[in-house]
C-alpha cells in the first residue's frame, strides 16, 4: 500500500493522503531475529500478524436428543468451503460471545471482531458448520464473522482497526479454502437467499449499506477493478463511498420513522423509471402485497458496491439492470458514476422456455438420497425470470445436502446429486438456477 499510495477519509471524516513511494523491495534477512511467534498450541485459525484468541462456543448434548448449537463436520475434506459470510452482532463483543457460548442459543459463528481494536475471537473451527446464515446450504459450506456493532450505526461501528483485521482474517481464510476474492462468495447476511418461499420475508439485512465493500476488498489486495468498455453488458455497482449519501430512515431507536442523517454509503437506489422520484422496484419476496422501503433495513431495492448485473438499458444519466426479474433503473451519471463497466458471464432462459425458477439452495435430486436419508424438496422460490432477461453467472454450485441431525459426527453424511446448478446474482441476494434451465453466454 506504501508502494502505491492510498486516500482514505477517517472514521471522524478527515480525508488524509499517504503518497506512493515507487520502488519499495521487502527486505527479509531480518526476520529471523524478530523471534515471531510460533503455531499456537490452541490451535487458533488466524494470520500472525492481528491479534487473535480462542474462545469456544458451547457444544453440549441437551434434553430429548437436542443438542447445541453447532455442528461437527470435516471441511473442506467432507465439502469445500465456498463462502465467508460477513454480519454484524446487532450487539456488543462481549455479551455477543457469551451467547455463543450458551448451548441453549440457536445460533452459533466461528469469529468475532471487536470494533475498538479489531481484536478477533475465534469459537467454532473452520472445519465445523455454525448455525450463522439462515440457511442450511449456506452453513454448510460457509464461515461467518460476526462484526460488533449495529447497522444502523454502521459508521460508528465500522472501525479502520475492525476493517483491517477482518481483511485480513478474510484473506488468510480465503486462500486456505480457495474462495474467490468477490462480491458473489465473500456475502454479507444481507445477500444470503431465503431457503424456500416462505423463509425469504425474513432473511437478514446486515451489514447494512454503511459498511464500506470497495475499502474492505482493497484491505484484503483484492481492489474493485472495472474490466470493459463504456458500453458493456454488464456493470459493477461501485459508488465513491465518501460522497454517495442516499435517503434513508431508521437510523433512530427512539424515533425509527425520523430520517437518517446523511451518511457515506455503498449502495444505489433502484427505481421502475429512470427519474428520482419514480417509485422503488418491488421485491415479492420480501413485500408480497406492499412497496419496497427506504428503511435502512430494507435491501428489496437497493444494490450494493461489488455486486454485478447484466444491463437492461441506458437513457442518459441512467442505467438499468436487470433484478428479481425485473428493469431497475439507478442513477449512474458520467461526471459522478455509481457503477464501472464489469463484462462477463451471463446466464438467460434457453430458447423455448418462457420463464425460468429460481432457488434459495442446490440440494441433490431425490434419487441421489440413500435409504435413511429424507429427501430434501427441490423447491423454487416466488421468483422466475422471462425470456430477454440476463443475469450474472457466480460460477458452479456444489449439489449437496449435509445431513448432521445428531450430536455424533458418525452419523453426519454428505449426499451428493447429479443436477448441476448455478449460482447468479438475482437481486441483492445470490441465488440459485439449474443449468439445464439457461444458456451461458458472455456479457460483451
Amino acid at each position: 500500500m506504501i508502494e502505491q499510495g492510498v486516500t482514505r477519509t477517517t472514521d471522524d471524516g478527515e480525508r488524509i493522503a499517504l503518497p506512493a513511494v515507487p520502488g519499495l523491495e521487502k527486505i527479509e534477512k531480518w526476520l529471523e531475529k524478530l523471534g515471531l511467534r510460533p503455531s499456537r498450541p490452541d490451535g487458533v485459525e488466524c494470520p500472525a500478524s492481528i491479534s487473535c484468541e480462542w474462545i469456544p462456543a458451547a457444544y453440549q448434548e441437551l434434553p430429548d436428543n437436542d443438542y447445541g448449537h453447532y455442528d461437527l463436520a470435516n471441511r473442506p475434506f467432507s465439502q469445500k468451503v465456498d463462502y465467508i459470510i460477513i454480519h454484524d452482532m446487532e450487539g456488543y463483543f462481549l455479551p455477543s460471545i457469551r451467547l455463543n457460548q450458551d448451548p441453549n442459543y440457536g445460533a452459533s459463528w466461528h469469529y468475532s471482531i471487536r470494533s475498538s481494536d479489531g481484536h478477533i475471537a475465534q469459537h467454532i473451527k473452520t472445519k465445523d458448520v455454525g448455525w450463522q446464515a439462515g440457511n442450511w446450504y449456506v452453513n454448510a459450506k460457509s464461515i461467518g464473522l460476526e462484526h460488533e456493532g449495529f447497522l444502523a450505526e454502521g459508521g460508528t461501528w465500522y472501525t479502520e482497526a475492525m476493517y483491517r483485521s477482518s481483511a485480513r482474517l478474510v484473506r488468510y481464510l480465503a486462500l486456505k479454502h480457495a474462495v474467490p476474492l468477490d462480491r458473489a462468495h465473500i456475502l454479507g447476511h444481507d445477500n444470503v437467499p431465503g431457503t424456500l418461499p416462505t423463509t425469504v420475508r425474513g432473511m437478514h439485512e446486515d451489514p447494512g449499506p454503511f459498511w464500506d465493500w470497495a475499502h474492505y476488498f482493497q484491505l484484503m489486495g483484492a481492489p474493485l477493478h472495472a474490466f470493459g468498455g463504456p458500453r458493456a453488458g454488464s456493470v459493477m455497482i461501485k459508488p465513491d463511498f465518501a460522497t454517495n449519501k442516499p435517503y434513508f430512515y431508521g437510523c433512530d431507536r427512539k424515533n425509527p420513522e425520523a430520517a437518517c442523517p446523511p451518511l457515506p454509503a455503498g449502495t444505489v437506489w433502484l427505481r421502475t423509471e429512470p427519474r428520482a422520484d419514480a417509485p422503488l422496484v418491488k421485491d415479492i419476496g420480501k413485500h408480497p402485497t406492499g412497496d419496497s422501503l427506504y428503511s435502512v433495513y430494507d435491501h428489496s431495492a437497493r444494490a450494493s458496491t461489488g455486486q454485478r448485473y447484466a444491463v437492461a438499458d441506458r437513457q442518459g444519466d441512467w442505467t438499468a439492470i436487470w433484478y428479481l426479474g425485473q428493469k431497475a433503473w439507478f442513477h449512474n451519471p458520467a461526471a459522478a458514476p455509481t457503477a464501472v463497466p464489469s463484462m462477463g458471464l451471463v446466464v438467460t432462459p434457453k430458447p423455448g422456455k418462457a420463464t425460468v425458477p429460481v432457488y434459495g439452495r442446490a440440494y441433490p435430486e431425490q434419487e441421489a438420497y440413500p435409504e435413511g436419508i429424507p429427501y430434501q424438496a427441490v423447491t423454487p422460490l416466488q421468483y422466475t425470470f422471462s425470456a430477454g432477461e440476463k443475469y450474472t453467472l457466480a460460477g458452479p454450485a456444489a449439489t449437496e445436502y449435509y445431513r448432521a441431525v445428531t450430536f455424533n459426527l458418525e452419523d453426519h453424511q454428505v449426499v451428493r446429486g447429479r443436477t448441476k446448478y448455478l449460482e447468479i446474482q438475482f437481486g441483492h441476494r445470490v441465488m440459485f438456477v439449474k443449468a439445464d434451465d439457461v444458456q451461458v453466454t458472455f456479457s460483451g
